[in-house]
């Protein structure tokens, strides 16, 4: 019997610094792979809280008996293995190959591990007893007694605090679902510096490890010199407090120059830029109407040919719906991350020109799309990003961070819980600590853990979408407890995006498996 094969993806790992495993020699040996040159997705919206920490089952003795977990969803993969997905489990792709799935499925009833091994000849014991190890961390194998099964949630909360920093109001384009009144005001500097040090000395009061800031806007790259002035601060508040950083520049990517690139890559600050495809010039003109995505497309290779690597977010809408799969092909064809976000209302858009996709055309060009990743399946993870707010990077409780990690700052120092919410601040960089006054908020929008939505909490996907956006389901509904309007849409492609992964998982293995000569 050939040695068993798990294989998972997890991308908080490679947040902390874990590299990928290499697959050990010898077919006795298990096979256990993290996330394959996995990056993390950058979006708009502060990460949901699974993706800082995820919470391994606890391992048991192996006298123990344990048995195969309920409600598994199975899927079939190619030459013999298949994708196994646990709805409480802490990876939302494992893939198994056969001799696996029969040491899983030989605990169909409870059973130590002893009393399996018999039943399996030809394997080697020391495998064997890895390979339930495995099976049991990931919550494929739970122990029948003593303990009730629970979800693999975080073990603590969010290790980092998210603050956008919205540097400006002005903007050179004059996109069709921008949710900000373009007022031209301005950051000064004086404000940059005070937000700074209410981030900081946010972060530290409430334990925070990290800040993450986001420059945006309007267009951040409209005042540069700002945003650099803003990250040799940020620089030093971090080696005075101790406290780690990550930075990223939210750009429309129409006015970087080569001196700018220069800059962001030399000072580690990544780049994010939005990508429209096809429709790009329809929903995002410049101001005067004429399109802006030759310029974009050829700031992307720039960027890629100065050893910057965007991330493209796509915004999805009744538009540009069908012409999805083009999008994503062209971040494919430049090894590039990306993010779909489906359009969740400005605020402020006229119901003249209605932007939300139709469900039924959202799903057939959401296959389309998938069906293009199938054909050029690519190196690193994309299941963080496919299905707008639903993330498959962890599990998680809260589909944003609004209300418990997230600070969004506009130009007069104001600070508000949600970008999309910017214009109703509810208190300032000078208070002494912003992030309990937006804790506290009972109006609006409020962004409940999953277990207290509606028809969300007996539902089996509810730690990997979370509800969905609060926001968006709040406008539509006056209720925050009720699942997201695109719901229907998660759960219809919800296993077809993890056979995807299962299918990327193997095909990269495989290639690793030709590269070693084995």
């Amino acid at each position: 019997m050939n040695g068993p094969v798990i294989l998972w993806n997890w991308l908080a790992s490679e947040e902390r610094g874990e590299q990928d495993c290499a697959c050990p020699d010898g077919t006795g040996e298990v096979v256990v792979l993290p996330s394959l040159q996995a990056e993390a997705i950058e979006d708009d919206c502060a990460c949901p809280d699974g993706r800082e920490a995820v919470l391994l089952a606890s391992p048991v003795g192996r006298g123990v008996r344990r048995q195969r977990a309920s409600g598994l969803y199975r899927a079939a993969l190619p030459d013999r293995h298949e994708v196994v997905f646990q709805p409480l489990g802490p990876a939302a792709v494992v893939v198994l190959n056969r001799t696996a799935a029969h040491i899983l499925d030989a605990f169909a009833l409870p059973a130590t591990p002893a009393q399996v091994l018999p039943r399996l000849p030809g394997l080697a014991t020391d495998a064997f007893h890895r390979a339930v190890d495995h099976l049991s961390a990931l919550n494929l194998l739970q122990p029948t007694e003593g303990r009730t099964p629970s979800p693999a949630l975080p073990a603590s909360p969010p290790t980092t605090l998210t603050a956008w920093l919205h540097l400006t109001s002005a903007c050179n384009l004059a996109c069709t679902y921008c949710y900000l009144r373009l007022t031209g005001e301005t950051m000064d500097v004086a404000t940059g510096r005070a937000a700074l040090q209410a981030i900081f000395r946010t972060a530290q009061r409430h334990g925070f490890s990290a800040v993450k800031l986001k420059y945006a806007g309007g267009e951040p790259t409209l005042h540069f010199d700002l945003l650099q002035t803003l990250h040799r601060e940020a620089l030093a508040l971090a080696r005075r407090t101790g406290l780690g950083l990550q930075e990223v520049v939210l750009s429309n990517g129409t006015r970087l120059d080569d001196g700018m690139l220069d800059f962001l890559r030399d000072a580690a600050i990544r780049l994010a830029i939005s990508w429209d495809g096809p429709a790009h010039d329809a929903q995002r003109p410049f101001v005067g109407g004429r399109g802006s995505a030759a310029r974009v497309a050829r700031t992307i290779d720039r960027a890629l040919a100065r050893g910057l690597r965007p991330h493209l977010s796509i915004t999805v809408t009744a538009h540009n719906v069908e012409s999805l799969p083009e999008a994503v092909a062209f971040a494919l064809d430049r090894g590039l991350l990306f993010n779909l976000n489906f359009y969740r209302g400005t605020g402020r858009g006229t119901p003249l020109v209605p932007l939300t996709p139709d469900e039924d055309r959202l799903i057939a060009a959401l296959r389309q799309a998938l069906a293009v990743i199938e054909e050029r399946l690519p190196p690193y993870s994309l299941i963080a990003g496919l299905l707008d707010r639903v993330s498959l990077a962890a599990p998680h409780r809260y589909p944003c961070g609004v209300g418990h990690a997230y600070l969004v700052v506009d130009p007069r120092g104001q600070i508000a819980r949600c970008q999309m919410e910017i214009e109703h601040p509810v208190t300032d960089v000078w208070t002494e600590d912003p992030l309990t006054s937006l804790r506290v908020v009972n109006g609006g929008f409020q962004n409940l853990p999953v277990e207290q939505r509606e028809r969300c909490r007996a539902c089996p996907w509810r730690y990997w979408c979370a509800g969905g956006c609060p926001l968006l389901t709040h406008r539509l509904t006056g209720r925050s407890d009720r699942p997201s309007p695109y719901c229907r849409v998660y759960k219809t492609l919800f296993l077809e995006v993890l056979r995807l992964e299962g299918l990327r998982l193997l095909r990269w293995k495989d290639r690793r498996d030709q590269d070693a000569g084995r």
